[in-house]
C-alpha cells in the first residue's frame, strides 16, 4: 500500500472516531457555506459538513446590497430571516453585528483548522423552486450544480437543509451573460502580505496568526477598483491553493479591506491517491480552465505576484487562450520576499524564462504594490488608447 494510501485511509478512521466522541457530547453536524457562482444555465452551490458544539455560533455569510456589483455587506443567519429574499437591509445594524462577530473571531487562528469533517451526510440543496437531495462527500464538501435554473444574473441565496443540523444559506453569484471582462486573482503575496516561506505560510496563517491580523498589500484595493471601474458586470474570483479552512477569515479579510466580493476557490490539504498532499498548481490550472470554460464569453486579467508559480500558471493560459486572457498583472516581490516564497533572490525571468513568450498583444502590469501596478495600469491604458 502506498504512502498517500496509508495517509487517507488513517485520516479517514480518524475523522471517523471523532464523529462518534462528538456526538457522544451532544455536537451536531454544522454546514459552512461558501460562495458558489455560476452562468445562466449552471450553477455551483458550495458548502463544508462540519461537527459544532450545540451553543456554536451560526454561520456568518456576506449579502450584496441590492444593486451592488462587487461591494458587500453582512447579512444574518438564516435563522434570523423573516424574509430571505427582502431587499431591505438595515446596515446600520448589519455593520454593528459585522463588528461584534469581528471580535469573537479574533482568536489563535490554529482553531479554524480543527475540523472535523462529516462525510456521507444526506443534505437537500434548494433554490429557484428546484430542489436536490445528495450526500457530501468523504472530505464532508458540497458541490452541487443545478441547470436550467432560470435565475437572473446577480446574487441569490440557496437553502441548505442537512439530516442532522440546522440549515443555512449559501450565497450564490450569477455571472451577467453580458459581461466580457471579469478578474482572477491570487491571494497570499498578491492581496495579502505573507514575510513567511511558503512552506510555513499555511501553517502560519491556519494555526497562529490572529484572524483579523493579515496585512493587506498597499494599494490593491484601488487598483481593482480602476480595473473593474468600467466594468460594474465583471465577476471577480479568487483562486488560492490555501486551504478551505481559513475561507471564514479570507472572506472577512476582503471585506474589511474594500476589496471586491468574489466566490473563493481554494483546495484542501488532505492526501490524494496520488500524493500525501494536493498540488496548489494544478489546483490553480485546475480551477482557472474551469472558470474559462463556464464563462465562454469573457476575457480575464489575472492577477498575482512574481514569487512562486503564478508567472508560470499565466503564461500558459496566454500562451494557450491568448484570446482569453486581457491582462497579467504581478505584484513584484522585494528580494526578501523573494527568497521566502521561492527559496531564492531572483527576477520574473530567472524564475519564469518563458514569460516574454506570450503574445505580445497581452499586456504585463508589474509594480510592487498595488500603487504601482495602477499607474503602470492607467500607463499602458492611455497608450492602448491613443
Amino acid at each position: 500500500m502506498a504512502l498517500a494510501d496509508i495517509a487517507r485511509a488513517a485520516e479517514i478512521a480518524l475523522n471517523k472516531r471523532g464523529i462518534v466522541r462528538m456526538r457522544s457530547r451532544g455536537w451536531l453536524p454544522q454546514i459552512l457555506p461558501f460562495t458558489g457562482y455560476g452562468s445562466v444555465n449552471k450553477l455551483h452551490v458550495l458548502a463544508r459538513a462540519v461537527m459544532a458544539a450545540p451553543d456554536a455560533d451560526e454561520p456568518f455569510t456576506f449579502k450584496l446590497l441590492p444593486g451592488s456589483a462587487h461591494g458587500a455587506i453582512p447579512s444574518r443567519p438564516v435563522s434570523q430571516f423573516l424574509d430571505l429574499h427582502s431587499p431591505t437591509i438595515d446596515a446600520v445594524d448589519d455593520i454593528v453585528e459585522l463588528a461584534a462577530h469581528t471580535a469573537g473571531e479574533a482568536q489563535r487562528g490554529w482553531r479554524q483548522f480543527f475540523t472535523t469533517q462529516v462525510g456521507n451526510l444526506p443534505v437537500t440543496v434548494r433554490i429557484a423552486n428546484q430542489e436536490i437531495e445528495t450526500r457530501t462527500d468523504a472530505s464532508g464538501y458540497i458541490n452541487v450544480m443545478f441547470t436550467k435554473h432560470g435565475l437572473e444574473p446577480g446574487w441569490h441565496e440557496a437553502e441548505i437543509i442537512p439530516r442532522a443540523g440546522k440549515p443555512v444559506v449559501a450565497p450564490v453569484v450569477v455571472v451577467d451573460p453580458d459581461a466580457k471582462l471579469g478578474v482572477i486573482s491570487d491571494i497570499d503575496d498578491t492581496i495579502l502580505v505573507a514575510w513567511l516561506p511558503r512552506a510555513m505560510l499555511a501553517a502560519w496563517n491556519a494555526f497562529i496568526l490572529k484572524t483579523d491580523a493579515r496585512q493587506p498589500v498597499p494599494g490593491m484595493a484601488e487598483f481593482y477598483a480602476e480595473v473593474l471601474a468600467d466594468y460594474p458586470e465583471a465577476p471577480v474570483f479568487y483562486v488560492s491553493t490555501g486551504a478551505w479552512n481559513t475561507l471564514p477569515a479570507m472572506q472577512a479579510f476582503i471585506q474589511s479591506n474594500d476589496l471586491p466580493t468574489g466566490p473563493l476557490l481554494m483546495t484542501d490539504w488532505g492526501p490524494t491517491p496520488t500524493g500525501l498532499f494536493r498540488s496548489g498548481q494544478e489546483h490553480k490550472r485546475t480551477q482557472i480552465r474551469n472558470l474559462l470554460i463556464m464563462f465562454p464569453h469573457i476575457k480575464w486579467v489575472l492577477i498575482g505576484d512574481d514569487g512562486q508559480h503564478d508567472p508560470v500558471i499565466y503564461d500558459e493560459l496566454a500562451r494557450e487562450h491568448p484570446t482569453r486572457v486581457e491582462a497579467i498583472a504581478l505584484r513584484e516581490l522585494n528580494p526578501v520576499e523573494q527568497v521566502l516564497s521561492s527559496g531564492m533572490g531572483a527576477t520574473i525571468e530567472a524564475i519564469n524564462p518563458i514569460l516574454p513568450m506570450r503574445p505580445a498583444s497581452i499586456p504585463l502590469i508589474q509594480g510592487r504594490d498595488g500603487h504601482e501596478l495602477l499607474q503602470e495600469f492607467r500607463r499602458i491604458k492611455r497608450n492602448s488608447a491613443a
